[in-house]
């Protein structure tokens, strides 16, 4: 057989199956066989390429012959890929790669597929459709019998045709031609399909929580009647889902329990520390109970309890929706009753009766059967471990789940209940049940009735201790059976108290599992005939849909194969379990037949890994003690040979990748091993296997007794308790993950045996993470003492000589301690770890090393060797950390053994003292890999590593070999005995604490690491000592012992006080918020703002919640001081008002603005002390007005106080707004009262003096006193310059400058770009703060514009431009200057400070706000000219363009320069921010003047244009006249007629009537401009000639324009640009334009119309 041409790969062996004892024959090949399957008395291949040949007997082939035909190829099927092949009895299938179905062979039952022909002698495409839909379906695999066929699509469902109940379809007529899904399998993960001759199995994953939704079934689907049947009887009420289906033998069961929970029972229920939460669907015992699980425990239960991964109980359970109208359960209104009901009852029983099944009594009150129903599917959500209901949820299932907490305590008991039920039938016999059975009315005969049928359902007695263990991970865990029922009833039941925990890992623990790893948690179902028990239900029944087996459910079964009349499974722990006709002894067992599954017997240390039946034989693949697989043989021998159901070992034939039985022929495929590739993935596979079994062992029996020993938790303790069951789960995941992979691995062998598909080299993280996590808790458990304190509890369960022990932990000296055998057996998975490295760097070598396979290797072996080097150094640290604790003394163990601290270094050999210590004092230092313990006679403390520094005194002539350490409150001097030991200690303290920082805790080059720890760092730690942090916890940034970083530190005190924000040397430092709890309003007190030195400093923001104050300003030394806004009380309590203006040490001091708004007063003017002192001015809400001394808080002097009316009091003031002494009272009409006055404005005055009426006697001064009652004001108020000190103090002070004007320029630019980073930083942190545009001026004021050279026009922009950005975002100081003063001036000026009087301070304080900034930009650019000062316009040919340019500036009467002025750089900033309140008070003032005028515009402009123009005198040759050949003006719409409105000079009007939506003079100006322009362009194409104006010809037309353009409050916009425009502008071509606008307005004002 070493031909050439039989390649290295799938070499073909084949033989008859009734003899063991033949040579296998070869078949030879032109390329390597991936698959075979066998028929009665034919075969198919598949070889590489997807080429398919047959050999054997093909009578459908119609040719003469009736020899066996050798391999040929089927030539139907060339050009396509064929991926898998089948074969039936007498019918062959073949899919190919894009999942199209070929088949071909007899027909008759119509299993090929095809309708119309009893034989298809050629492969044929089938098509498989969606129902209703011309979409066909992608197949995976196919699989044949004797008369149907099976196939897998992509979608993981089952399609079958062919004839006889084995279809699991419902049809009521044979053959059926057209493949049809499997509804009853729909909607699972199918993961494989197997044919008999005349039934059917499938391995079907479990669903997990997240599994596939369907709709709830609450009917039988053959006879229509309910599933669940509920007996109310007068005290409980008996939930039954033993349905029994009446239609015939054949549907004999329908499988209600499973069918209903669309979910399995296997599946990874999860656990609780309840103990028999969690046999999902109901059971019995096993009428013949099998050898190997007679030990353990079964349930069954009456009340239908899903398992707990459904994904939809509530519907299943209480199989109804709400919104249907017919269904028998209760609607939502109920239910809500019912939960109501639940939660308030006083007390909920759960009584054992008649037989243990169960009550479910409300006070007293029997529930109704639809609401105990109900009760069921509320317990099911409180037990069901899924997140969420899914989409197939129903209204009342989402009612279920919201209520599910409120019922959660009473549901308990009802569980409870139920459990104990099941366990009652466990224990008790059914027939004992039955004579238990109740009183004798109909629903208890029923119950019997209902009882002996579940008995008859086989169920084998799934592992209960499993079962009962779920719990660990539930989310409600529910109180479950064992740990809540009173021990009286226990031993009624006959068993004694046990513990359980979990020992199954939720759904493999691995996070790609689903999609990944192979998964374990699966189940067959089975459907067709089952005379010959084939089937597994422990019955001769047939079954028309499929069913789960569920005695093989948690068994992991990974394969299942279906010979004629018998059934094999393949578990992931390498056992073979077969069930069926055993005539031949095929089973592998005794029993015969077995209805059910049963193990076959294997010598110990067989591991099958592979398995296939035939007609009446079964073939198995295993590992035994040498590399190569053995294959055994079972089943039917030579004629002569009398039927033993023994395993027959089949010679060697290398390196076997896979067996097939089929008909009565055996075949093994083989590989050469070539370069010892072959072997190795062998050997890597089957120590995979090894490993596996070998884990489940140590579950089972080492892991398991002990979890469940009563005196457990006696002997060990709450926390090493809590350990031993962290460990337990960490085992159970890490033994999942190996079976996980030892099933991949030979799942690999089978098909691919390449590289490139091992999990280990894809998936290398999560092997690392989980045995890295194992043995951690090993450690940490070893640790504790944990293995110590199990010898006791291993003596009461191994024995004195624990030979159990001895094996499993491979250990091979005598008279081992049980401690540490259990640590010895615990730590075997290290072992395996580099076991894996073995065999990955073995691979590696069959590879070339440049290949990228070789390097993937060679990666993943470096890997695992390091990680097994890291692990055994962690064993060894544990060993030494464990041996400490031995040897301590005992008080200190208890406070300082934790389970994940341990032992670097100790000075008990005197290495380290204290300095200065007293003689007698003991010392001792202990460090650990988090802190470092200095321990005394009684008292020990404790140093946190992440917060210790410690570094090297340098050395004296005194030869101290001295250690500094620095903790957040202590520093200490310790000295070592040498030099060594110093050094010894500082590297070992350095190198801890560079480990307890990194977090890794020991990673692999850990020890060898020189560098020392950061200086700084982030670390956690709370204060012990007295003082201000007393008890405080502080978690950030650390430097050297001291909260250090400008990155957010969190400090917080007991008492709730938090402070967040940047420290420095231990003290808050930058931007920090503080937050103290007023406790009387359970409210907080709050400060955002900047810190120096642990107090408040600079700007920032304090809320005070008590008094609803709110203080907005600078600070200094934790006081408000300089300038801020302090807002009291809410709007709507007693005394709301807002202060705004200077502070000094927390008090009022310096010029502000208060605004009382209760009173309805305002004040501007200073203040000391609190209190207005000094010179002031108040206005009211009434528009009284008061300016001169006030004292005391009071006003006190000399004052004037003007009313509404301009009647004015001049004098003595003692109180505020009340008179004395003397003064003069002046009415408006001009009459004046001199003299002495008292009392209160407005209540009454006592007047004593003279009257006096000027008009009469026209003295001089009398006069002028008369005329002007009004011009002294403005005299006794704060005069505007020294206004506002503190707001430009404070920019003058963020420039670096001591006083205004004094200092470095260069300096004052550093500070800028500092305050504008500083603030980036901090909005980066929380960019909600900016807007986008903001951030973009950001950007562009990084560029620091020339500030030394001279200045020329170009420059003179830049910085105009370079200004504007500045001002235009408050991050840079001068921003924030213009943004503080804008808010001045509209607290000042807004509200009641809307008085006309006000009106001249408003305009002297815009100018002195441009007079003090102009001073900063001078001082900024010192090149600057002062106010008024020229800057050269350049030779060359460029005006223009800055006439462009600078439009906004103005365009000026050409001279030879720019003049420079505040008003012309600054007001664009200031003034559009000022203008809505100055505008106002302008309104107020002209009201009178505007109104007269707004009367006379409205008059005149009802004239038509012509008599308008006539009417003000515009000379005729400027009328614009229709003048047939002339083109129509720009602007005009039409000629102009005698009779049209609006038309003449249109767009100069237009033009002009911008000048309202302008803010600064120099704006408004240029539309005054633009509005000449505009009528001298439409004149000069009237007359069609250049064109001159003379004042007399233009003032009439341009005061026609002024009186269409319509402005409403034209006066206030005279007298604004009057006071604030340019004084250099005054004397040009814009001064006159102004002057004409000015005349124009008061022309129209005292137009009289004839």
């Amino acid at each position: 057989s070493e031909d050439e041409d039989g390649g290295e790969r799938g070499l073909l062996h084949s033989w008859r199956g009734y003899s063991y004892s033949v040579v296998p024959e070869r078949l030879l090949l032109p390329r390597p066989v991936l698959q075979v399957a066998l028929g009665a008395q034919h075969g198919v291949l598949l070889v590489e390429g997807g080429q398919v040949y047959t050999f054997g007997e093909l009578p459908w082939k119609q040719t003469q012959s009736s020899q066996p035909t050798k391999p040929t190829l089927e030539n139907a099927l060339s050009g396509q890929r064929v991926v898998a092949v089948a074969a039936g009895s007498f019918h062959s299938g073949a899919v190919t790669e894009d999942g199209t179905v070929h088949m071909w062979g007899d027909n008759a039952a119509g299993q090929c597929g095809l309708s119309g022909l009893s034989c298809v002698p050629n492969p044929t495409p089938v098509a498989l459709l969606e129902p209703g839909g011309a979409q066909s379906v992608p197949i995976l695999e196919l699989a044949c019998g004797e008369k149907h066929s099976l196939a897998l699509s992509a979608q993981r469902e089952v399609w079958a045709w062919g004839s006889g109940c084995q279809l699991g379809l419902k049809a009521a007529v044979f053959p059926v031609w057209k493949p049809q899904k499997v509804e009853q399998l729909a909607g699972r993960w199918v993961l494989q399909v197997a044919c008999g001759a005349s039934h059917s199995l499938a391995l079907v994953r479990c669903v997990g929580p997240d599994g596939i939704q369907r709709p709830p079934v609450d009917k039988c689907n053959q006879c229509n009647q309910l599933l669940y049947t509920m007996t109310d009887k007068e005290d409980h009420v008996i939930i039954s889902d033993g349905h029994y289906c009446p239609m015939g033998v054949e549907a004999r069961e329908d499988p209600p329990p499973t069918q209903t929970l669309k979910t399995s029972p296997s599946e990874p229920i999860l656990p609780s520390h309840s103990s028999s939460t969690s046999t999902p669907a109901a059971r019995t015992p096993d009428p013949t109970p099998d050898p190997e699980d007679s030990q353990k425990a079964g349930t069954t239960t009456t009340a239908h309890l899903p398992s707990d991964s459904d994904p939809l109980p509530s519907p299943k359970a209480a199989a109804s929706t709400s919104s249907a109208k017919s269904s028998p359960y209760p609607g939502e209104q109920e239910v809500k009753e019912y939960l109501r009901k639940l939660s308030d009852a006083s007390q909920t029983e759960a009584k054992m009766a008649n037989g243990g099944l169960h009550a479910l009594q409300i006070n007293d009150q029997v529930v109704s059967p639809a609401l105990a129903h109900l009760a069921a599917s509320t317990l099911d959500q409180l037990t069901a471990q899924t997140p969420s209901l899914g989409r197939g949820s129903s209204a009342l299932n989402s009612l279920v789940a919201s209520c599910a907490s409120a019922v959660g305590e009473r549901v308990a008991s009802t569980y409870e209940a139920l459990s104990l039920k099941r366990m009652m039938n466990f224990y008790l016999p059914s027939s004992r049940l039955e004579a238990l059975g109740g009183a004798a009315d109909g629903g208890a005969e029923r119950v019997r009735r209902e009882e002996s049928v579940q008995a008859k359902k086989s169920s084998s007695t799934g592992d209960i201790h499993e079962e009962e263990a779920e719990g660990l991970r539930r989310r409600l865990s529910l109180p479950g059976l064992l740990s809540q029922v009173s021990p009286r009833l226990l031993r009624k039941m006959g068993r004694s108290r046990t513990r359980a925990f979990a020992l199954t890992p939720m759904g493999g623990g691995v996070p790609e599992d689903q999609e990944v790893f192979p998964t374990l948690q699966t189940e067959v179902w089975s459907w067709g005939h089952g005379e010959h028990g084939e089937l597994g239900h422990g019955d001769n029944l047939d079954r028309l849909q499929p069913l789960c087996i569920k005695s093989l459910n948690k068994k992991e079964v990974i394969r299942v194969s279906a010979g004629a009349h018998h059934s094999i499974a393949l578990t992931a722990q390498s056992q073979v379990y077969s069930w069926g006709s055993n005539l031949s002894g095929q089973l592998g067992h005794m029993d015969t037949p077995s209805t059910v599954p049963r193990l076959a017997k294997l010598s110990e240390g067989i591991r099958v890994w592979d398995a296939s039946a035939g007609e009446r034989h079964t073939l198995l693949l295993a590992d035994g003690d040498c590399i190569q697989p053995i294959i055994y043989y079972s089943g039917q021998l030579h004629p002569a040979a009398r039927p033993a159901p023994i395993l027959h070992e089949l010679l060697q034939l290398g390196f076997v990748s896979g067996v097939v039985a089929g008909g009565r022929r055996c075949v093994a495929l083989s590989d050469r091993n070539v370069m010892g590739f072959i072997s190795s993935l062998h050997e890597l596979a089957s120590a995979e296997r090894k490993f596996y079994c070998k884990l489940c062992d140590v579950k089972s029996q080492v892991l398991r007794p002990l979890l469940e020993l009563e005196s457990l938790s006696s002997a060990l303790g709450p926390a090493a308790t809590e350990l031993l069951q962290t460990l337990a789960g960490r085992f159970s995941l890490l033994s999942h993950l190996t079976g996980q992979h030892a099933a991949s691995l030979t799942a690999n062998l089978r098909r691919g045996r390449d590289v490139s598909s091992l999990l280990m080299l894809e998936h290398a993280s999560i092997f690392l993470d989980v045995y890295n996590n194992y043995c951690s808790t090993v450690g940490n458990f070893f640790v504790m003492g944990g293995f110590h304190a199990l010898t006791k509890p291993s003596l009461d369960i191994f024995g004195k000589s624990p030979e159990l022990l001895q094996r499993l932990s491979e250990c091979s000296e005598e008279n081992t301690a049980t401690s540490d055998l259990l640590v010895a057996l615990f730590y075997l998975p290290t072992q395996h770890l580099h076991e894996y490295g073995r065999l990955l760097l073995k691979l590696a070598t069959c590879f070339e090393v440049s290949s990228g396979d070789y390097q993937k290797l060679q990666d993943s072996w470096s890997k695992f060797e390091a990680l097994t080097l890291q692990l055994k150094r962690k064993r060894k640290e544990a060993e030494y950390t464990f041996h400490f604790w031995k040897s301590f003394p005992g008080k200190m163990t208890d406070s300082l053994r934790k389970p994940h601290r341990r032992l670097i270094y100790e000075s008990s050999n005197k290495s380290l003292s204290v300095q200065n210590a007293g003689r007698f004092s003991v010392n001792w230092f202990i460090l650990f890999n988090d802190s470092l313990v200095h321990a005394q006679f009684s008292t020990h403390h404790i140093f946190a590593l992440a917060t210790l520094w410690v570094e090297p005194t340098p050395e004296d002539e005194s030869g101290l070999h001295g250690l500094k350490v620095v903790t957040p409150e202590e520093t200490l001097t310790l000295l070592a005995s040498s030099s060594a030991e110093k050094t010894k200690w500082l590297r070992a303290i350095n190198q801890a604490v560079d480990q307890a920082l990194s977090g890794v805790g020991q990673d692999a080059g850990g020890s060898t690491s020189k560098s020392d720890p950061p200086i700084s760092r982030t670390a956690s730690y709370t204060f012990y000592k007295d003082g201000r942090l007393k008890d405080a916890t502080y978690e950030g940034r650390w430097l050297t012992g001291k909260p250090h970083g400008s990155f957010r530190g969190i400090l917080k005190w007991p008492d709730r006080r938090i402070y967040t924000g940047s420290f420095k040397s231990g003290l808050e430092d930058g931007f920090g918020e503080f937050a103290c709890p007023n406790k009387a309003l359970s409210k907080d007190d709050l400060y955002q703002g900047y810190w120096k030195e642990g107090k408040m400093h600079g700007l920032g923001t304090y809320r005070r919640y008590a008094s609803g104050e709110v203080y907005d300003g600078s600070f200094q030394d934790g006081m408000r001081h300089g300038h801020g806004m302090l807002r009291s009380g809410k709007h709507n309590t007693s005394s709301p008002s807002v202060f705004i203006g200077q502070w000094l040490q927390d008090k009022k001091t310096g010029y502000g603005v208060f605004d009382d708004i209760t009173k309805g007063e305002k004040y501007m003017g200073m203040w000391q002390d609190h209190q207005r002192q000094g010179t002031g001015v108040v206005v009211t809400q009434f528009g009284l007005y008061y300016e001169g001394a006030f004292k005391d808080n009071k006003m006190m002097g000399t004052g004037i106080l003007l009313s509404e009316d301009d009647t004015t009091y001049e004098g003595e003031f003692s109180d505020d707004w009340t008179l004395s002494g003397k003064g003069v009272l002046t009415m408006p009409n001009g009459d004046y009262l001199e003299g002495s006055f008292s009392g209160e404005w407005g209540s009454g005055l006592k007047v004593t003096g003279s009257y006096f009426k000027p008009n009469l006697f026209d003295a001089e001064k009398d006069k002028n006193r008369a005329v002007h009652p009004t011009r002294k004001l403005g005299r006794l108020s704060v005069r505007a310059e020294e206004k506002w000190q503190a707001v430009f103090e404070e920019c003058w002070s963020q420039l670096g400058c001591e006083a205004p004007g004094q200092g470095e320029h260069l300096k004052a630019w550093e500070n800028i770009a500092v305050a504008l980073t500083s603030r980036r930083q901090q909005i980066q942190d929380s960019p909600e703060i900016l807007s986008r545009s903001h951030s973009k001026t950001l950007e562009g004021l990084e560029v620091i514009p020339q500030h030394e050279e001279p200045i020329t026009i170009e420059r003179y922009h830049i910085v105009r431009m370079y200004l504007l950005k500045a001002c235009d975002t408050p991050l840079h100081p001068l921003g924030r200057l213009v943004e503080t003063l804008v808010a001045v001036y509209r607290m000042t000026y807004v509200g009641v400070g809307a008085n006309r009087r006000l009106l001249p301070q408003a305009v002297n304080e815009i100018k002195s706000y441009l007079f003090r900034i102009f001073q900063i930009v001078r001082f900024l650019f010192p090149d600057l000219p002062e106010e008024g000062g020229l800057i050269p316009e350049p030779t060359e040919n460029l005006p223009d363009e800055n006439q462009e340019t600078s439009a906004d500036n103005r365009s000026e009467s050409p001279k030879p320069g720019r003049v420079v002025s505040s008003s012309a750089l600054l007001l664009p900033v200031l003034l559009p921010r000022l203008y809505p309140p100055l505008f106002t008070l302008y309104a107020l003032e002209k009201e009178k003047e505007d109104d007269m005028y707004w009367e006379c515009v409205l008059r005149l402009n009802k004239q038509p244009d012509l008599a308008l123009l006539a009417f003000l005198g515009v000379q005729q040759k400027f009328w614009p006249v229709s003048i047939p050949n002339s083109l129509p003006a720009p602007g005009e719409k039409q000629p102009v007629i005698s009779s049209t409105k609006d038309a003449c000079f249109a767009s100069a009007v237009e033009t002009l009537q911008q000048i309202s939506t302008t803010f600064t003079p120099s704006d408004k100006l240029q539309v005054i401009q633009l509005t000449f322009e505009e009528i001298t362009q439409e004149v000069q194409s009237l007359l069609k000639q250049d064109f001159l104006w003379s004042m007399d010809e233009l003032f009439p037309v341009f005061l026609y324009v002024v009186l269409r353009a319509r402005i409403r409050n034209l006066g206030s916009e005279v007298s604004l640009i009057e006071d604030l425009m340019d004084p250099c502008v005054q004397h040009g071509e814009h001064g006159i334009m102004f002057t004409t606008l000015k005349a124009c307005y008061y022309q129209i004002q005292h137009e009289k119309v004839t």
